[in-house]
């Protein structure tokens, strides 16, 4: 009996060991990217009244008309894996100062976090601490700025359904859901309920209100950001946008039937004609590094852009690629 029980432990300690060697062999190996080199978006020169994007990584973009510049999230700090896992962290003034210039920013009309979790909203107001610019979000939103001093006056709280004008631009903030994870599952929603003054364990960002974020201008264009791979059914009917930014962190491990719905309620849903995947990087790693998707472990982008391809050409729609930091043009020519 005693010989069967060790033989059953070790065979159980063995297990276990090669699960652990398994998920850290996946934590170090990604998805290549090169495949999708071609598909990268060109370089787009300033033109009077033209709207163009910079892509900052996960669901950082920044809008600019040449009159008024706006970003989401402006997530910068980047902390490590090990770090985030075991650590409290806070944001890192260095790293979203060299972001900010490298993406040539000085001052913004706002910063709009498309949900409360670090990856997100955690950098938000030291960034409009940095650039003037008001904090516009959930009321989780605003308790991160609270924690990071910003008055209430440099804030502004917003609900499903408000539009919000930054000079030419027109921001739609509709109810969205994040895409199911183990971290969350999609359909609940937990709050942040008092100011968070970091430096925190991870856990303490709470979700708040996820926003589909739909964007025009005065001067032509319309786009949706869609900074989480979840949806709600029928929410965005009767609005229309030339180009999706399409989260699919974590849709490289859902099944047919979620990307099929999720293709549906987003990219068909407003017609688009274009689709710039986001939210695909690897967000534990610095920019002053190459962009890698994220690893195996925890999604598999390969498997995520085969299906949107394959959607694409179907619906005659175009996959593109966002460049960092580059300036591009955000929508598509007439034809795919």
């Amino acid at each position: 009996m005693r010989r069967a029980l060790r033989f059953i432990a070790a065979l159980l300690l063995g297990v276990l060991v090669l699960a652990l060697a398994f998920a850290l062999v996946q934590l170090h190996r990604h998805p290549p990217l090169e495949p999708y080199a071609g598909l990268t978006l060109p370089e787009a020169g300033a033109a009077p009244g033209a709207v163009r994007v910079r892509f900052g990584g996960v669901a950082t973009l920044l809008f600019d008309d040449g009159e008024t510049a706006w970003m989401t999230d402006g997530f910068f700090s980047r902390p490590g894996f090990w770090t985030t896992l075991a650590m409290p962290i806070g944001p890192d003034a260095a790293r979203i100062d060299d972001a900010l210039r490298r993406m040539g920013v000085t001052r913004l009309a706002a910063v709009v976090p498309v949900h409360s979790h670090y990856d997100h909203a955690m950098d938000s107001p030291v960034v409009a601490k940095r650039t003037g610019a008001k904090l516009i979000g959930s009321a989780s939103t605003l308790h991160i700025g609270g924690g990071l001093g910003l008055s209430p006056e440099q804030m502004q709280e917003v609900s499903p359904g408000q539009t919000v004008r930054l000079g030419r631009f027109t921001l739609r903030f509709i109810a969205g859901r994040h895409s199911p994870t183990p971290y969350s599952d999609g359909h609940s929603v937990e709050n942040i309920e008092a100011d968070l003054v970091p430096p925190r364990r991870v856990s303490a960002w709470r979700e708040g209100q996820v926003w589909s974020l739909h964007v025009s201008h005065d001067g032509g264009g319309s786009w949706l950001v869609q900074g989480s791979a979840g949806f709600v059914p029928g929410a965005l009917a009767g609005l229309h946008a030339d180009t999706v930014f399409l989260g699919t962190g974590t849709l490289g491990r859902k099944d047919e039937a979620y990307r099929s719905a999720y293709w549906k309620e987003t990219v068909q849903a407003v017609g688009a004609k274009q689709v710039v995947p986001i939210h695909w990087d690897d967000f534990w790693r610095p920019l002053d590094e190459p962009l890698l998707a994220m690893p195996y472990l925890f999604d598999d982008f390969g498997a995520a852009m085969l299906d949107l391809q394959a959607r694409a050409v179907a619906s005659g729609v175009r996959v593109r690629m966002p460049p960092l930091f580059v300036p591009f043009a955000p929508t598509a020519p007439s034809a795919p």
